[in-house]
């Protein structure tokens, strides 16, 4: 492997849009720079995209649909399956790259390759179980239910798992006979884009899958008011998902919203705590840095236990290392980009001001390493945890996204119940406790997508995954994920 300086010191690339099969720069020969968080040095080059851009991409997939929807679902299927392989083959690639782009730790860059490729198959699998019903409504008459692809739809996928969104999203997209025009994250689009190269490799049809990258603003906006896509599949904050629905409605368009997440993690003074103690820190630090909508950003323990359980979290955290996502030895890489490394910053500078205090943590990268280090100029925050008074501070309340948590102390399960549900988003909940009975009781009135009872961040393409309240409006995956890429149509057939 190459050492982080050489990489480094290595010559800029540029990576184009997809766009009806071809690779091309922006209509506008603009160029975003795409930054290494780890070291803050621009290491590449994507497309600033706008509206010209995405029009050329939805007319290039409006042209491939038709002939890709009529093909037998089998035939998708070989196809999907076959895309899953060439996927897997270049895995290595695949992760490196999306671990230079956004962060990720190889722990986590590395198997998310390998499990997108294995949903992807999945996926293939489900495109041959669509079917229709037919309804018993009067003697004279056939009357029969059937789902048909949108034709169009679009994605715009997050910055935090841009490849494993991709793998994720457009595939279902595909199997259930769409064409799809992509709108990557503006800071990490590299791995998608060269995910995107496998496609032909596969035998995916030119202009069925179309990578239109820029700025939100621009690319991201023109494909959301774009007249020819029928959908708009976002995963993102809560704030962009509400711009979104504004902006959707002139058009009327069908949304698919994946959005934020505060979510609790309770534990219970019979909890097993070395356990309780290394999945709540899973649960915010080294999974992705804390920039997951799933993440435990609220920590919640029982008072019996709570100077043991603090101590216990401060271990773990203090064995985190922080360094080159690349670097096998990294269990933290850093954040994404500036702006949320600027936005995370400022929730260590104002959650004291507003009453909290501090556990341990909160350094950054110009205190956390030499000053001789490439890393030094990168985008890293060490583990935080600040211990609150009461849930209604903003570091409670807001999505932080990044590896702060607070902790809370409470009594009584009722108490417990009530400080978790005391948010607007409701998207997962985490509960620790060696009580049955009581786990079954809490998971029931956790107002929470996902409940999980003696782990964390547990996830598989086969079960459902969405959010409650202002998480979301529909869960992906399970047996129905691809419900979500069809629409309904009743047929009526006289007799005679």
């Amino acid at each position: 492997m190459t050492t982080l300086e050489e990489r480094t010191a290595a010559a800029v690339e540029d990576h184009p849009h997809l766009i009806g099969g071809e690779f091309r720069p922006a209509r506008s020969g603009e160029w975003l720079d795409s930054v290494n968080p780890a070291t803050g040095a621009v290491w590449a080059r994507i497309p600033a995209g706008d509206a010209g851009d995405v029009d050329d991409a939805v007319r290039a997939a409006a042209a491939a649909q038709p002939a890709w929807a009529a093909r037998p679902a089998m035939e998708r299927a070989v196809v999907l399956r076959r895309y899953a392989q060439v996927v897997r083959e270049h895995a290595e690639e695949l992760w490196r790259l999306d671990a230079t782009d956004n962060g990720r730790a190889a722990t986590e860059a590395r198997p998310a390759v390998l499990g997108g490729s294995m949903q992807v198959e999945f996926l293939a699998g489900l495109a041959e179980t669509v079917t229709g019903q037919t309804v018993s409504v009067r003697s004279d008459a056939l009357t029969y239910a059937a789902r048909e692809p949108y034709g169009v739809v679009g994605v715009i996928i997050p910055w935090n798992a841009p490849l494993a969104m991709f793998l994720a999203k457009a595939t279902a997209a595909l199997a259930a006979g769409n064409a799809v025009v992509v709108k990557p994250p503006e800071v990490a689009s590299v791995s998608i884009l060269a995910a995107a190269r496998l496609l032909a490799d596969a035998g995916v049809p030119d202009g069925l899958v179309n990578i239109v990258c820029g700025e939100g603003r621009t690319a991201g906006e023109a494909l959301v008011d774009h007249p020819g896509v029928a959908k708009i599949s976002f995963t993102g904050s809560t704030a962009t998902g509400r711009r979104i629905t504004q902006r959707s409605v002139v058009n009327l368009k069908a949304l698919g919203l994946e959005l934020g997440g505060k979510s609790p993690n309770i534990v219970f003074a019979d909890a097993d705590l070395e356990a309780a103690a290394a999945g709540v820190s899973a649960g915010i630090y080294t999974g992705s840095a804390g920039q997951a909508c799933i993440a435990g950003s609220r920590i919640l323990v029982q008072r019996d236990i709570y100077p043991r359980f603090l101590e216990a979290l401060r271990e773990k955290a203090a064995a985190i290392r922080l360094g080159d996502p690349l670097d096998p030895g990294t269990t933290m890489g850093p954040l994404a980009f500036d702006g949320q490394y600027a936005k995370v910053r400022g929730y260590l500078e104002s959650a004291p001001r507003e009453g909290a205090e501090t556990v341990f943590g909160g350094r950054a990268a110009d205190e956390l390493f030499p000053a001789d280090s490439p890393l030094r100029a990168g985008y890293f925050v060490e583990p935080t945890l600040f211990a609150v008074p009461h849930n209604g501070l903003g570091v409670c309340q807001e999505e932080i996204f990044g590896p702060v948590a607070t902790v809370q102390a409470f009594d009584t399960e009722e108490e417990a119940v009530a400080i978790a549900n005391d948010t607007v988003y409701g998207l997962a909940a985490g509960l620790w406790t060696s009580d049955l009975s009581r786990a079954h009781r809490l998971a029931a009135r956790l107002q929470a997508g996902s409940v999980w009872v003696n782990t964390y961040r547990a996830m598989h393409w086969a079960v459902p995954f969405g959010g409650q309240k202002q998480s979301g409006n529909r869960p992906s995956n399970g047996p129905d994920a691809l419900d979500e890429w069809l629409e309904h149509k009743t047929v009526w057939i006289q007799h005679g």
